[in-house]
């Protein structure tokens, strides 16, 4: 495919699948899977940890000069380092869940993340999911794809999520955790979550992660074929 590397961006809404689908895929083509959202997770950790304001500019400017985020890929799962510590579990409980979406609100979160994600594409072939792949950090990406389902099948997806790793959650506390996120994610200012024109639709509410993976392997098949 030539010197310049390949960057397939899959935006969608919260508990789709997106992070699913581009590790397989990620590993089926041998490129290196960097889950966006996982950047915003660390972030808030970071904030949540050393108790920055989000309403305190100064705080947040000094805070991102000092956090760094990179992907390790492992033959189980792709670990998300945080300043070099491993934050793969840390960054997935509800109480990141109900603050990550403000978190990644905040204009110069977006500016610092996207320059990072950035700086990871130039490095590497990598699929990258997110909410603003497509649009804001790679608009030019290789091929996009944007990803959903119905609300209610998410919300079962990710409450069978959270219980699998004893998170004592109900189904309407997950149902409206999502739609908050939902809310925030497509009305913000910065970067908020939208399809790109050019962007191809996949709907998995009726789908498995075996259909699913096959549809998108076809489309870069299609796409990018020498």
């Amino acid at each position: 495919m030539g010197a310049k590397n390949i960057v397939i961006a899959i935006d969608g809404f919260s508990s789709c699948g997106k992070s699913t689908v581009a590790k397989a895929l990620a590993k089926k083509l041998n490129y290196v899977f960097v889950d966006s959202g996982a950047m915003y997770r660390a972030v808030t950790l970071y904030f949540l940890r050393n108790q920055i304001a989000l309403d305190d500019d100064q705080a947040i400017a000094e805070a991102l000069e000092h956090i760094h985020i990179d992907f390790i890929p492992n033959t189980d799962k792709t670990q998300i380092l945080l300043n070099n510590e491993d934050v793969s579990d840390a960054i997935r409980t509800m109480e990141i869940s109900e603050q990550v979406s403000e978190v990644s609100a905040v204009k110069a979160v977006r500016t610092a993340m996207v320059k990072q994600q950035q700086q990871l594409g130039k490095k590497r072939n990598i699929v990258m999911d997110g909410r603003d792949i497509g649009t804001t950090v790679f608009p030019k990406a290789d091929l996009k794809i944007f990803m959903t389902a119905s609300p209610q099948i998410r919300a079962e997806r990710r409450y069978a999520e959270l219980t699998a790793k004893g998170e004592n959650v109900t189904m309407e506390e997950v149902r409206e955790n999502l739609a908050h996120r939902d809310h925030i994610d497509s009305t913000r200012v910065e970067s908020p979550l939208r399809q790109a024109e050019d962007a191809i639709v996949l709907d998995n509410s009726d789908l498995n992660q075996e259909q699913q993976l096959l549809y998108v392997e076809q489309l870069i098949q299609e796409r990018l074929a020498p």
